[in-house]
């Protein structure tokens, strides 16, 4: 699987917010958005550096494109013989093989000519080492990475004591740190999938992540259950308490049937907005909800 295509505008609506400051920062093949509110623009500045610092160290422990990164050692292993690698490159594997469980092998990192599978990985906690139960695996967190260092970021942020910040990986991956004072959350635009333009709905979100997948730019994501490319869906949002797991989420997401959405959302407590093409029936795209918006929408 791939990052997704799908967007998430964070910034257009923050006018008026006091003391708000914007950092830059490009890594893992996009751009990364800090916008942190903080009287002294000097600590802000320095909290966000010290996130970016973060965001850097993970890119180098996590890219399969980085030679002797973890995840390049790990692509490079054969079958049974264990690797011990960073805590980053193991939590984000632990997250992904996760998700994958949750959603029945909907969400994969795997890929390979020989094998395919997250149950395929076998991690050890005790030493931090993983072990490949079949030969010709390969690895790729493109589809989690990114929202997994937003996490990792934002709890620098934390420790550096701002209380509101919302971290854009992206425009496809969002994490937020408290609010605004006098917003109920930080505003975020969920827009088209296939025509940017088109503002779908306006909402806050206030410490929640939430992640966009789609098919902008072709059909690259990869039904890991078929092994042919996701076509069904133009676009698909995903909220989580962490920018990881709705990263996953929203992945899975695209390959998922619409019944089987339904059912991950209402047993994780998940929301879920899928935009399907045109069909017969229906002249214009299709759009789907799934759990309760309206305690996020704040203008539609």
């Amino acid at each position: 699987m791939t990052e997704s295509q799908s967007e998430n505008r964070a910034g257009e609506d923050f006018c008026g917010i006091a003391n708000l400051r914007h950092f830059r920062h490009n890594a893992m093949a996009t751009t990364y958005d800090i916008f942190v509110v903080h009287k002294d623009a000097v600590y802000a500045g320095q909290a966000a550096q010290a996130a970016f610092d973060e965001l850097d160290r993970i890119e180098n422990n996590l890219s399969r494109f980085i030679e002797n990164s973890d995840i390049s050692r790990i692509n490079s292993l054969g079958k049974g013989h264990p690797l011990q690698i960073g805590l980053s490159a193991f939590e984000c594997l632990r997250i992904a093989i996760e998700m994958s469980e949750r959603t029945g092998g909907a969400f994969d990192i795997t890929f390979g000519s020989l094998h395919t599978g997250s149950n395929l990985l076998k991690l050890n906690e005790d030493d931090h080492t993983i072990e490949l139960k079949a030969d010709g695996i390969s690895i790729d967190l493109g589809a989690v990475g990114k929202g997994f260092a937003a996490d990792k970021m934002g709890e620098v942020l934390v420790e550096w004591g701002i209380k509101a910040a919302l971290i854009s990986a992206g425009q496809s991956s969002i994490l937020t740190i408290g609010k605004p004072e006098g917003l109920p959350g930080w505003p975020v635009t969920m827009s088209n999938p296939s025509d940017y333009s088109e503002v779908l709905e306006k909402i806050h979100l206030a410490d929640f992540s939430m992640s966009a997948s789609g098919l902008r730019k072709g059909p690259h994501i990869i039904n890991p259950r078929s092994g042919k490319p996701a076509k069904r869906k133009l676009g698909a949002w995903a909220t989580a308490k962490t920018a990881a797991e709705a990263d996953a989420i929203s992945t899975a997401f695209m390959v998922m049937p619409v019944s089987e959405v339904k059912a991950y959302c209402a047993a994780n407590n998940t929301l879920a907005y899928i935009v399907l093409p045109a069909n017969k029936k229906n002249a214009g795209n299709r759009i789907l909800q799934f759990g309760d918006w309206s305690r996020f929408i704040y203008r539609l």
